[in-house]
Order: C-alpha cells, then sequence, then structure tokens
C-alpha cells in the first residue's frame, strides 16, 4: 500500500528543495552503502537498496517529482485512479477522447489561420495523430548493455466498436444534405461595398461532411477512444542519461486514416556506486595497500562484465590511472566500445601497533630516511621559539 511507503525525500536523506545534482549524489552515496555487492546476503541492506532506487526514479523526474510534491505516493503510482483518473500522461485522466484539432478549429477556423479568412482545410482529409512523451529509469548496467522495458501510455485509438465511424454497429454516417460532404457552406452578405462571399463552416455537420445519426455508444460518434496501453520498448546499449528515445507509430492514431504519432521516451539513469560514465568511457576506483602498491600485485577489477584481473606494477603510485582496453560502454551509433579507467587509491593505515610501528621506522632507515621526533608536539613549524 502507498500509505505505507516512506517519503522518498526521508529515503535518500534530502530536503524537499535539494537540487537535481544534489539527490543524484544522495542516491548514490545510499546506492553505494547498500548495494548487494558490498552486503552479500543482507536481506535488509537489499531492502533498503530497491528502496532508494524507487525513490530516485520518482524525483529524478520531473513530470513525477511535480505529481509526487502535490499527491504523494498516489501521484505516482500507476495502479492509482485507474480507469481514468489516475495521473498517467495523454489524455487518461479526462476519461474521454478530447479532439485537439477540433477545439483550434472551432476558435480559428481550421487551416485559414488566425484572420479567418482562408480556406478551411478539408475536414475528411487524413490527418496525422499527435505524439506522446513517457518516461522510464533505467540501471546504469542497462544502460550500457541495452535492455527492453515496458512503458504505460494513455493514447488515443479508433474505437474498436465502430471502427473509427463514430456511428452504431450497423449503421454508418450519412452525407450532410446542408453542404453535400464539403463541410463548407457559402455565404453572402451586403456591404457597401457590394456583395461579399464568404465560406464558413457547416453548422448543421460541424464542418465534418457526414452526420451521424446513430452515435455509437463506446465513442460516443467521435470514432476514437483513450486507451490505456502497455508497450515493450527496445532500448539500445550505450544510451546516456537524459536522451530521449523516439518510437516511431506508437502515439496517438491518426484520424481518417492519417499516420499515427510518434511515442517520445525520456531515458533516466541511476547513477553507479561504482562506476561513472565520462562519454562511451567508463571511471572506477580501486583501492590497494601500501604493500601492494610498492610491491606490485594481481587485482580483481570490477567491470561491467564482472570481475577481471589486472597486474599492477611494483611501485605504484596513489592516483596512478591504467587502461582496461574494450571495457567501457558500446558507442550507440557506432557499436565500438569504450574503455574502462582504474584510478589507484592507496589506502595509508590510520591505525598501528608498536610492532608495525617499529618495523615502519626500520624500512625508512633503510631508504635513507631520517627518524622522525615522534614526540615533538610543537606543531607544524617545528620547536616553540626560546
Amino acid at each position: 500500500m502507498a500509505d505505507n511507503k516512506r517519503d522518498y525525500y526521508e529515503v535518500l536523506g534530502v530536503e524537499k528543495s535539494a537540487s537535481a545534482d544534489e539527490i543524484k549524489k544522495a542516491y548514490r552515496k545510499k546506492a553505494k552503502q547498500y548495494h548487494p555487492d558490498l552486503n552479500p546476503g543482507n536481506a535488509e541492506a537489499e531492502a533498503k537498496f530497491k528502496e532508494a532506487n524507487e525513490a530516485y526514479e520518482v524525483l529524478s523526474d520531473d513530470q513525477k517529482k511535480a505529481r509526487y510534491d502535490q499527491f504523494g505516493h498516489a501521484g505516482v503510482d500507476p495502479n492509482y485512479g485507474a480507469g481514468g483518473g489516475g495521473f498517467g500522461g495523454g489524455f487518461g485522466g479526462f476519461g474521454d477522447d478530447i479532439d485537439l484539432g477540433d477545439i483550434f478549429s472551432s476558435f480559428f477556423g481550421g487551416g485559414g489561420g488566425f484572420g479567418g479568412g482562408g480556406r478551411r482545410a478539408n475536414p475528411n482529409a487524413p490527418r496525422r495523430g499527435e505524439d506522446l512523451q513517457s518516461t522510464v529509469t533505467i540501471s546504469f548496467e542497462e544502460a550500457a548493455k541495452g535492455c527492453k522495458r515496458k512503458v504505460d501510455v494513455n493514447r488515443v485509438d479508433v474505437c474498436p466498436e465502430c471502427n473509427g465511424s463514430g456511428a452504431e454497429k450497423g449503421t454508418s454516417p450519412t452525407t450532410c444534405p446542408e453542404c453535400h460532404g464539403s463541410g463548407q457552406v457559402m455565404a453572402q452578405q451586403r456591404t457597401p461595398f457590394g456583395v461579399i462571399q464568404t465560406q464558413r463552416a457547416c453548422s448543421r455537420c460541424g464542418g465534418k461532411g457526414k452526420i451521424v445519426e446513430n452515435p455509437c455508444q463506446k465513442c460516443r460518434g467521435r470514432g476514437r477512444v483513450s486507451k490505456h496501453s502497455t508497450l515493450e520498448v527496445n532500448i539500445p546499449a550505450g544510451i546516456d542519461d537524459r536522451q530521449i528515445l523516439n518510437v516511431r507509430g506508437e502515439g496517438n492514431k491518426g484520424i481518417n486514416g492519417g499516420p499515427s504519432g510518434d511515442l517520445h521516451v525520456n531515458v533516466n539513469v541511476r547513477p553507479h556506486p561504482f562506476f561513472e560514465r565520462d562519454g562511451f568511457n567508463v571511471w572506477c576506483e580501486v583501492h590497494v595497500t601500501y604493500v601492494q602498491a610498492a610491491l606490485g600485485d594481481t587485482l580483481l577489477v570490477p567491470t561491467l562484465d564482472g570481475k577481471v584481473k589486472y597486474d599492477i606494477p611494483a611501485g605504484t603510485q596513489p592516483g596512478a590511472v591504467f587502461v582496461l582496453k574494450g571495457k567501457g560502454i558500446q558507442n550507440i551509433h557506432t557499436k565500438v566500445r569504450g574503455n574502462q579507467l582504474v584510478r589507484i587509491i592507496v589506502d595509508v593505515p590510520t591505525k598501528l601497533n608498536a610492532e608495525q610501528r617499529e618495523a615502519l621506522l626500520k624500512f625508512n632507515e633503510t631508504m635513507g630516511g631520517s627518524k622522525p621526533d615522534m614526540d615533538d608536539k610543537k606543531g607544524f613549524f617545528g620547536k616553540k621559539r626560546r
């Protein structure tokens, strides 16, 4: 139940006024803290990791965040208000099909422009359907490798009962006797300059050229209905955060046999707790001990393809960067993969026992270094002047 969920801002530990960057940093911190790879077998950590993912999916999406801020969990719950009362995109919130073209035609006279002096467009001509917008949130790995995701949209479709005619099953629209199917009638007006003829929409058929005497009960004579659809969308490998994926023909259905509009899918990519994207390259940090850096060692380095072995040479310096060829992200256009860049972080021990301290001092002497005065507490600038 949505009522049992924690507040998403509380989950990520940010204020409601937090910026997009602050939300992203907070999520990355939580994801790293509760990531299953760092907490194997920990059911509580796994639950918190999923909770953080859910919170970021909503708060990283401007539209979902706005609905959440206004309505709470109910505003982003896909099951809330099913059947026309929800908060989804498209026309689902209105219950009925709204023809924006007809609305603008009533104000501006169809294709005649704002001045009304042009010729009205043919009402029976094919018209393209409107484009729709949707949003999906995917993981860093899904963006790198590609995936299939289901997208919920509310779109305008042809009425299945009347097949778009607007007439009750078994009947069909008839040609308007007033305009003879043209949708327009001529009007004459006497002026001081003579008689002026103008065209206007036929009042009897509303400019459609046809009359539906027995309207379809499902669509109420409109020929189109609002329909909730679930589509499976192929997200290509290499897609980046905030990119828009265009799915042709999955928008609103056209009118009078016109083509369907497109569906524009806004892709949000959750940040990764270990990896950071740089174009088609991937950065990560690997921590080693002082001994590993000095003597060299074989490391297990995490990559998008799993862990791989990599030999660091003796004398590796802090901040050194090694390149794993072809272990980055696939270029969405050329299909060539980038590289993975591994930055070495040398961990300096913070607590030493007496034996470890003595061993380091002896090592320091063999390197020609002087013995540090560990008892001098006078500060950074040396002994206090007398």
